[in-house]
């Protein structure tokens, strides 16, 4: 089936086909000149039933008289493929995808999900949780149109294809997660990104255990297998019900009452950036505690001591409330990631 546009664009050429050809046949046939060719191919064309330019010869009425039904074809489907595109909705969806495109140009620093299955709508609820901005693409045009409904980024296609991940913005993204249920499209979104961005953050979903490392020497820095972590969370429950409770309780989630943050020192005041843990104090003034602690060479420091000093490549990780969490970025003169 022809899309309504490519039927408004086939209208077109069809159009100057005939144009060109009855102007041609009346130059061959007639002798007439450029400008009598086209006037004549015209007032036939649109059957306003002016004169000739001069009378035609036997030959010419014949080849008028072809054009004449010629003409009625494609004014027809010209029509038709008009009253399509306009009432159907068509040119009101075009609109949308080039208003949503024209959006995305405009993002910086967001992220792209590859796919809203299971996975993939579990990762946007946290995405969307803490705030930041996402784009999906998506396959399934009927869940495309559910999304767009609701005023979120999709982009209707394969994320497989180069030209979709580009207009998503892959240029521009801070990360990019692809949750696609087969290991091969996931791998070759993987592929795709990290030729364009290098430095770009990806994370992928794999079904299989031998997909892992392949993910991972094709640029994923992280791979989650949901199968297995859902297998191991379940088995902790039985082993120990108790700690995995509660940091259920304290997981990363926005909405929830207590909240594990990272805060890269990167991002703190100048005059905070050389202190120690102590000499912030963060906990006596806020309330939050520093838990850990993440060094640039990937060290993770549990409960670090308060002479801990701090530079910039330290990430740390603060446990508080959603209030305490807001006081603390106040505090520190930054703005919450969630």
């Amino acid at each position: 089936m022809i899309r309504p546009v490519n039927r408004i664009r086939l209208s077109i050429i069809l159009f100057l086909g005939v144009l060109v050809f009855g102007s041609a046949g009346f130059i061959l046939i007639e002798g007439y000149s450029w400008v009598e060719a086209i006037y004549m191919t015209v007032i036939t064309m649109s059957t306003v039933g002016f004169g000739e330019v001069r009378p035609l010869s036997e030959p010419g009425m014949i080849f008028t008289a072809f054009l004449v039904i010629g003409s009625i074809g494609t004014f027809t489907f010209a029509v038709s493929a008009g009253t399509n595109y306009f009432l159907d909705g068509a040119y009101r969806e075009r609109l949308r995808v080039k208003r949503i495109q024209r959006i995305m140009k405009g993002l910086q620093g967001h992220v792209i999900v590859c796919g809203y299955g299971r996975v993939g709508e579990k990762a946007v609820e946290e995405l969307r949780d803490h705030a930041h901005e996402v784009v999906i693409i998506e396959s399934d045009p009927q869940l495309v149109k559910e999304l767009q409904k609701k005023g979120w980024r999709v982009l209707a296609g394969d994320a497989t294809r180069d030209e979709n991940l580009e207009d998503a913005g892959v240029d521009r993204a801070k990360s990019l997660i692809t949750t696609l249920p087969d290991d091969a499209q996931n791998l070759y979104v993987v592929l795709s990104a990290r030729e364009r961005r290098p430095d770009l953050l990806i994370i992928s979903r794999a079904s299989q255990s031998n997909a892992v490392s392949k993910l991972r020497v094709a640029g994923a820095q992280n791979v989650i297998m949901p199968d297995q972590v859902g297998g191991a969370h379940m088995a902790s429950l039985v082993a120990i019900p108790d700690v995995v409770e509660f940091i259920d309780h304290i997981r990363i989630q926005g909405s929830d009452a207590v909240n594990l943050e990272e805060i890269a020192v990167a991002q703190l005041p100048q005059r905070l950036q050389l202190q120690t843990l102590g000499e912030m104090d963060a906990k006596n003034r806020i309330g939050v505690n520093v838990i850990g602690l993440k060094r640039a060479t990937g060290e993770m420091v549990i409960n670090p001591a308060p002479d801990t000093r701090l530079d910039q490549s330290v990430k740390l990780f603060v446990l508080g409330t959603v209030e305490q969490i807001r006081r603390l970025n106040e505090f520190l003169g930054i703005q919450s990631p969630s």
